[in-house]
């Protein structure tokens, strides 16, 4: 725990400072986790009109980006006064990521760059990439130097990781020590491995052991559901602030939770009645449309959502399944003035997990991938070139 704070929530919230990310100032020192298919435009600026943080878009993969794929240049929309704008890069080669960066740099698409090392999906790690890439130190360690001297000093460079691949094949505090020698400007650490997946209970103890070995800020990430367990987290790790995913599905709220704890206000937590959720609703549906251009391509979107917005109201099944197949706003409206406006919001949910949920499982590697950690060249076919995880 940080010198000079308390356990108790009021006077430990009031000590945490702002996170530093190069000129930025991140207060409160949270951050959105990208989310593939979810944090667009429309999802970040909801979120940022709850409370402050900084508001990952959707994970953008290097070769894309340099070959202009674009899928890949739509997805790099920022809203006029989104500020810093951060940009999460996914890749490989060394090479191909300085080339994004520059990118970047050059034509201002973003004020902040994140690199990915914790993506657990089998089609990034059979390719090397994602959580697998820290194993393989001497390409990760010319990566990011890479990324960072691409970058010079323009924006900062930022990554996040995983504990490695699996209990056996840890990683983190050598790749963090590696990533503060390139110059990267923090280090996140999703305290599970890749075989974790999305099981289990986050390890906030090795979070704590990476803030003890790095002198750049370290940031914490897993088992968030609560503004309380931020606060707990950082009590308990020492961390410089949090990153948030899927603890925020449904309940962009959350931000606003979240920085009124920081500022030591915890009673001023938000729960809303069903109205007030269904205001919000389609307060997203609304960005959607400004995002897509079209009334039918929002409201395909926020059918993803549907579920996790509803979570725990007393929702009949047949009115759930008819708005998770809504088509025009006028639909969306009808069938939420059909909700019970004044429905308390479900207390048992609370604390609970949100979004995807799955059992540990085999990590798919390339072929002799875990035979040697000092080989540096890059996979065949690594690069991925689709964007969006």
């Amino acid at each position: 725990m940080r010198a000079g704070c308390r356990r108790g929530t009021t006077t430990y919230a009031r000590c945490v400072t702002p996170l530093t990310l190069g000129p930025h100032q991140v207060d409160p020192p949270v951050v959105l986790a990208p989310m593939a298919g979810i944090t667009n435009v429309a999802f970040r600026q909801l979120c940022r009109e709850q409370g402050g943080g900084l508001y990952v878009c959707e994970m953008i993969t290097t070769r894309a980006l340099v070959e202009r794929n674009p899928k890949t240049l739509k997805m790099i929309a920022f809203a006029g006064d989104e500020r810093p704008r951060s940009l999460q890069l996914y890749g490989v080669d060394p090479d191909v990521t300085a080339a994004a960066v520059r990118m970047v740099v050059e034509e201002d698409l973003a004020d902040h760059v994140d690199l990915n090392f914790g993506c657990p999906v089998p089609k990034v790690t059979r390719k090397g990439g994602g959580a697998a890439l820290p194993w393989r130190r001497r390409l990760f360690a010319r990566l990011v130097r890479a990324a960072v001297d691409a970058a010079d000093g323009a924006v900062p460079v930022t990554v996040k990781m995983r504990k490695g691949i699996d209990d056996d094949h840890l990683t983190y505090v050598e790749a963090g020590l590696a990533a503060q020698d390139a110059g990267v400007a923090a280090v996140a650490l999703h305290a599970r491995t890749a075989a974790q997946r999305y099981s289990g209970t986050a390890d906030w103890d090795a979070i704590a052991t990476l803030k003890q070995a790095l002198d750049v800020p370290t940031l914490g990430n897993g088992d968030i559901w609560e503004a309380e367990d931020a606060l707990r987290m950082i009590a308990h790790t020492g961390a410089d602030g949090v990153v948030v995913g899927r603890g925020c599905l449904g309940r962009p709220w959350l931000f606003a939770d979240l920085e009124a704890a920081f500022a030591g206000r915890p009673e001023a937590r938000k729960l809303p009645t069903l109205g007030e959720v269904a205001a919000v609703l389609r307060r997203h549906t609304e960005l959607l449309m400004t995002q897509f251009g079209t009334e039918r391509d929002a409201c395909v979107d926020i059918r993803k959502h549907i579920a996790w917005y509803l979570k725990g109201f007393p929702v009949g099944a047949e009115l759930r399944r008819a708005l998770a197949m809504v088509d025009t706003l006028a639909e969306l409206d009808d069938l939420l003035g059909k909700l019970d406006a004044d429905a308390p919001f479900p207390l048992e949910t609370l604390g609970q997990p949100r979004g995807r949920t799955n059992s540990p499982g085999k990590v798919h590697l390339p072929d002799g991938w875990l035979a040697s950690r000092d080989t540096d060249t890059v996979p065949e076919g690594a690069e991925m070139a689709d964007s969006g995880g």
